[in-house]
């Protein structure tokens, strides 16, 4: 049925399926999916909260707003890598049995079944990350007429073998992209802002750490003083009040 058109009604909308996809996935699973159009939205337009908000993304939990709401990092793929790392070896141990008995792959069982328990253990890692930042991304553009987060450069952060691990696992990219289409769908607004010193800034004086005779924060600074005017601060909820103001100043600009 690819490519046809057929109408339902559903008592409030007149719904026309569109393209329908037929796809099987690494575990042999299959799965429908299908292009859906309307003359009336999908969504209605949410209401006004009159709230703003910015949030800092890093290693040490998954998300630290300007309101001092902390969300953990779930770490998914941490939490599971030993038994996928078994099931890998496996894996590899019964590829090399089949070629030494020169066994097709495609025809070896016991292959076939341990790549495809494998697969699902992707997958699930895959889905509970993918859950987990629907989730908040959803309560930040239900909540919010305004959210900031930082431009963060995924690609050149993984350059640094020690956090590599960590930024694959958190899923910082795919957050931004659904907040953006969420914002978008639901009449949001949602921006990025450079990360430059939103770390080392004092949002109270705006004195930056690193100027004068002071040090940079390193990344085991998790709360600090700031020598200008003696404001404690916890630094992600710091960092996320500077990423607001910044996301603010933009909008003010254009």
């Amino acid at each position: 049925i690819a490519g046809s058109h057929r109408r339902i009604i559903d008592h409030k909308k007149d719904i026309r399926i569109g393209t329908v996809t037929v796809s099987k996935d690494s575990a042999d699973r299959y799965f429908v999916s299908m292009q859906l159009g309307s003359d009336t939205p999908f969504v209605s337009k949410l209401a006004k909260t009159n709230s703003q908000i910015g949030i800092d993304l890093n290693t040490e939990n998954f998300l630290t707003t300007s309101e001092g709401q902390v969300i953990d990092n779930p770490r998914y793929y941490r939490m599971i890598k030993g038994r996928l790392a078994k099931a890998q070896r496996t894996l590899s141990r019964r590829q090399r049995r089949a070629k030494k008995e020169k066994r097709s792959l495609r025809n070896s069982k016991n292959y076939q079944k341990q790549r495809r328990l494998v697969a699902k253990i992707h997958d699930k890692i895959r889905n509970q990350r993918n859950n987990f930042l629907n989730v908040n991304s959803t309560r930040l553009i239900n909540n919010h007429d305004l959210i900031v987060a930082e431009n963060l450069r995924s690609k050149n952060m993984l350059k640094n073998h020690a956090l590599a691990l960590s930024i694959s696992d958190v899923g910082w990219h795919s957050f931004l992209q659904k907040l953006a289409y969420k914002a978008d769908l639901y009449q949001r607004t949602f921006i990025v802002v450079h990360p430059k010193n939103t770390t080392q800034t004092c949002h109270d004086c705006g004195f930056i750490m690193g100027s004068g005779n002071t040090e940079k924060l390193a990344l085991k600074d998790r709360e600090w003083t700031c020598p200008a005017c003696q404001t404690h601060h916890i630094r992600d909820v710091n960092a996320a009040k500077n990423i607001l103001s910044k996301g603010l100043k933009q909008l003010e600009k254009a």
